[in-house]
């Protein structure tokens, strides 16, 4: 059984993150550990959760789907809480996990209780259904927000999402050919994904330092 949190990066950090998952991968997936150790590296503390739906598939009630995203807004201001970070915090995750962390940015920011919104590969559509838009609640968020996001990524590529209505709040960082890990075609782009993720790590650095 894993621990609540995993944690990584100097305890005396400025800054704290939390993130969470994607609707499909766990805390401790390849791309979530690559993404935190990225952060860690330039000195972030880190720290990564579940949802409920997603630790019980390590238990025998085996596999459960994901619920609707803003069902899990709870958990994650649960996990914030439980969490009790000192200094400033910056929310966020991996898709799913920045949605949900999207949806309850606003009123946290505006409490005083979270500096910033992270998000590694925003799930704009579902892949394939470029009309059905989770942008909704970005027009109007109030909340300093970094979007990290690959250009091809199938959930919102650097062709469509200019075209959004979003808020001016939000600063987006294109890497280059990346798909919805942020992982290009070395090949194609030239670039290789621990390229992207100390791309993306440096650029969360300089973004937090302007929080």
């Amino acid at each position: 059984m894993l621990d609540r949190f995993l944690s990584q990066g100097p305890q005396d950090a400025r800054f704290t993150i939390l993130l969470a998952h994607g609707a499909g991968a766990p805390m401790d997936s390849a791309s979530m550990t690559s993404a935190a150790e990225a952060l860690a590296t330039v000195g972030f503390r880190v720290a990564r959760f579940e949802f409920a739906y997603m630790a019980a598939r390590r238990t025998a009630e085996g596999r459960k789907p994901p619920p609707r995203a803003e069902t899990l807004n709870p958990e994650y201001e649960a996990a914030i809480a439980a969490l009790g970070a000192d200094g400033p915090l910056i929310i966020g995750g991996k898709s799913m996990g920045g949605r949900v962390a999207s949806m309850i940015a606003d009123d946290l920011y505006r409490s005083g209780n979270i500096a910033g919104l992270l998000c590694l590969g925003y799930p704009f559509h579902p892949p394939g259904q470029p009309t059905k838009l989770r942008t909704a609640h970005l027009k109007g968020l109030t909340t300093p927000a970094l979007i990290c996001q690959g250009t091809r990524d199938e959930f919102g590529t650097r062709d469509e999402v200019p075209g959004y209505d979003l808020s001016a709040r939000i600063e987006i960082l294109w890497l280059e050919d990346g798909d919805h890990d942020l992982k290009p075609r070395k090949t194609i782009s030239g670039f290789s994904a621990a390229d992207h993720l100390a791309a993306m790590a440096k650029t969360a650095r300089a973004w937090a330092e302007r929080l």
